[in-house]
């Protein structure tokens, strides 16, 4: 679960949108208001606010977000439990407060609204509230059960170390049993095989790189694999060719059949490259190898 806080000045317009019908709204929390429409309950609020005036942000905004899987396991009376418990970890018992969840996306999540200022006209202090937020909820999750923060964290991160594995994969597979002459005919193969790869074009339209798109997951070259940085995957794809990479004038490469200019670090680092290469070579012939 997630929790976002944070301190506001438009009370009743945040309401508003809490309550909004068109989200399938259910009021899960409601404490120390009487009022049956956000300008009632705004009114409310301004009541007791009126007693700090130096106080401008004077409602407390939050958002707490259990996983899509926890969200649609959640009863109306555990998500109130859920933000019950919230409130009590942020030491905000005893104030007025609204709470309403959020069914219109598959994401179900609560919109609470707690008042600032308490009944003896003291501000609560907001330093650090999203932070605090963070924390709380965590405690929260841990407290009923709920996939924490952290634990989501992880598991993406297990998730992105498998897409940039299947990636790579595909990558060698392609790159041995077709032995691609070009980059038409790598995007092309790669294709059959589910992976877009995509020119990273800058804004001097210039070519700077690649990126691989996999059953929704969207990764520069360099993220998959250091090997696959747009100036090594040109090196590559070179090496099946009976020539070598000679960056003309232009430092232009064929790219979706038209001449595409490399960016200034791209075309440097193949540079290095057929230098490199040169000199090795050179040191070849003079050894006799």
């Amino acid at each position: 679960m997630i929790g976002k806080g944070r301190s506001i000045a438009y009370t009743q317009a945040s309401i508003a949108y809490g309550w909004n019908k068109d989200k399938d709204t259910e009021i899960v929390l409601k404490e120390y208001l009487m009022g049956e429409t956000p300008r009632e309950i705004a009114s409310e609020f301004e009541i007791i606010q009126a007693q700090n005036s130096r106080c401008r942000n004077n409602t407390l905004s939050f958002v707490l977000s259990p996983t899509i899987e926890d969200g649609n396991d959640l009863s109306q009376d555990e998500l109130r439990e859920m933000t019950q418990r919230f409130i009590n970890e942020m030491e905000l018992q005893n104030r007025q407060a609204i709470a309403f969840v959020h069914r219109d996306k598959e994401h179900t999540h609560v919109h609470a609204y707690v008042n600032r200022i308490d009944f003896n006209g003291v501000a609560y202090n907001d330093s650090f509230i999203g932070k605090r937020s963070q924390h709380a909820a965590e405690r929260v999750a841990h407290e009923m059960g709920l996939t924490t923060v952290r634990e989501v964290q992880e598991q993406k991160l297990l998730e992105i170390q498998s897409i940039r594995q299947k990636i790579r994969d595909i990558h060698k597979e392609v790159m041995k049993e077709y032995e691609p002459k070009d980059f038409d005919q790598y995007i092309k193969r790669m294709k059959q095989r589910e992976v877009d790869v995509i020119p990273s074009i800058n804004r001097s339209k210039k070519l700077q790189g690649f990126r691989f798109e996999y059953k929704g997951h969207n990764l520069k070259g360099s993220e998959v694999h250091r090997s696959m940085s747009g100036g090594k995957l040109v090196i590559e794809i070179s090496k099946n060719t009976s020539r070598e990479i000679f960056l003309k004038q232009g430092k232009a490469i064929e790219l979706l059949g038209k001449a595409t200019e490399l960016s200034a670090n791209m075309a440097l680092g193949i540079t290095k490259h057929v230098i490199k290469r040169a000199i090795q070579k050179g040191l070849d012939i003079g050894m006799g190898i």
